[in-house]
């Protein structure tokens, strides 16, 4: 009875056991075009149920109140946008020297100038019982602000190769060494018009630290984030208008139906890495990389939670669990279409996405496991903040 007790307690964890073990097993029912149709089901109907649920459980004074916390917001975008990618670009040039196969470490850039998801974070906040209406905040306006604008069209001119490294004119200022005029050489020849200057966050700081130029044209992803993330929202606060007291009244279990769903995403997360045949590269290069991005995750949490319990920080025990993983989360729904984008034609791509597929699943599974740790700082934080209030 304690065993099937405990089973009962832990079936989320259990859950995810089973979701790898079963997309390691059979990965093809799991990926792009296979029975379960994620690019459908996950991309589209999980997505919006994650949000739907989050629209009918949460308050609205909730969210205004979330919209308003401009230090909270300001504190995730910038470190998510300006000091994650900053940061990991000084990294690798110490991990330059080193034998790792150098598209996964550029691959490794990639990563670091990706927008947060749309899911996982709100997902894993949620679960903990943090501040999900910053998440939620956080979580659409980072992916917007990541593809807003991103549309413009720009003529691209493909040069003919004349040595054997692929390179790109911006790339010249980061990596000096690099012959100019290399394999795959991409030169933009941009229209005059003010139109093509409209390049923002993650277009803009892949040309920063990669050197790869372009206008990316999201109008198709952009559209698809309104409709699987806002439209939901908005649905779900439109529907709890009307039937707030019997919610109030059953309380549905809103957190087992999202840890449900987010079964799901991992399982089809898995599916798609054990079906990449790209993914057998050199076992020493993969390891390291696997340990590399284990171990910024992890550093980077602690690092948020760090700058968020600071004295003074004028931050909440759930505004900290919102900011700790909002402030880590990378978006591949938006990154591999990005890159895909971005580095298209190029034949080291798959290289390239590799390291943003290993950062999905860890970010998820990492996120998982702290999920009762995180829950019970939390807990024990705000009764320790009750207990020291003055009583009148």
């Amino acid at each position: 009875m304690r065993l099937l007790e405990r089973m009962r307690k832990e079936w989320f964890m259990i859950g995810i056991v089973l979701a790898i073990a079963g997309a390691k097993l059979e990965p093809s029912v799991g990926v792009n075009g296979g029975p379960l149709k994620p690019e459908i089901t996950v991309s589209y109907i999980a997505v919006a149920t994650i949000f739907f649920n989050s629209g009918l459980s949460l308050k609205t004074e909730e969210l205004t109140s979330a919209l308003v916390h401009i230090k909270l917001h300001l504190f995730i975008q910038i470190f998510t946008l300006a000091f994650f990618p900053a940061t990991i670009w000084l990294f690798l040039q110490l991990l330059s020297i080193t034998p790792i196969n150098e598209w996964l470490l550029k691959g490794l850039q990639t990563v670091g100038c990706m927008p947060p998801p749309v899911s996982s974070a709100v997902i894993l906040t949620k679960a903990v019982g943090g501040n999900e209406a910053a998440a939620i905040f956080n979580s659409a306006f980072g992916s917007f602000l990541a593809t807003e604008n991103c549309c413009q069209k720009q003529t691209w001119k493909h040069e003919k190769p004349k040595h054997s490294f692929w390179h790109v004119r911006g790339m010249q200022k980061v990596y000096a060494k690099w012959p100019a005029n290399a394999e795959g050489a991409i030169r933009p020849k941009r229209k005059a018009s003010k139109s093509s200057l409209g390049i923002i966050i993650t277009p803009l700081l892949l040309l920063l630290f990669l050197g790869s130029s372009s206008s990316v044209p999201f109008t198709s992803i952009f559209s698809q984030l309104f409709m699987t993330v806002v439209v939901p929202l908005i649905i779900g606060q439109i529907v709890r208008r009307y039937i707030k007291d019997w919610l109030e009244r059953k309380k549905p279990p809103f957190g087992a139906i999202s840890s449900s769903v987010l079964l799901m995403i991992i399982y089809t997360t898995f599916c798609d890495t054990f079906s990449n045949p790209n993914i057998d590269l050199d076992k020493f290069s993969l390891i390291l990389i696997l340990f590399i991005i284990f171990s910024i995750q992890l550093s980077f949490m602690v690092l948020t939670f760090l700058f968020s319990t600071r004295n003074n920080s004028g931050f909440t025990p759930a505004d900290t669990v919102a900011i700790i993983f909002c402030s880590t989360h990378k978006s591949l729904t938006l990154g591999i279409p990005m890159l895909k984008i971005v580095f298209a034609g190029h034949e080291h791509l798959s290289l390239i996405s590799v390291p943003l597929l290993i950062y999905h699943p860890v970010q998820i599974l990492l996120g998982s496991v702290l999920v009762p740790t995180i829950k019970s700082w939390m807990v024990s934080r705000q009764k320790g903040v009750k207990l020291t209030r003055p009583t009148v």
